[in-house]
């Protein structure tokens, strides 16, 4: 979950730089890109349910495959 809490923010803000470049938005000085922190936020909050859930399937699609093989 902490993994993609990170990840899934990294990501956001990349989004955000995108956007903000895409608006011709000028960044505060010191800061990555306009309204980081609402696309930061929106981005933990996907990673960290997304990568445990991606996680728990792929790991019971390999449970099934092992079943199936016996």
């Amino acid at each position: 979950m902490i993994g993609g809490t990170f990840s899934g923010g990294m990501i956001a803000v990349l989004v955000a730089k995108i956007v903000g470049s895409v608006r011709e938005c000028e960044p505060s000085i010191g800061t990555p890109a306009c309204d980081w922190h609402v696309y930061a936020a929106v981005g933990m909050l996907i990673g960290a349910i997304s990568l445990p859930v991606l996680t728990l399937m792929r790991l019971r699609r390999g449970e099934e495959a092992g079943r199936n093989s016996k």
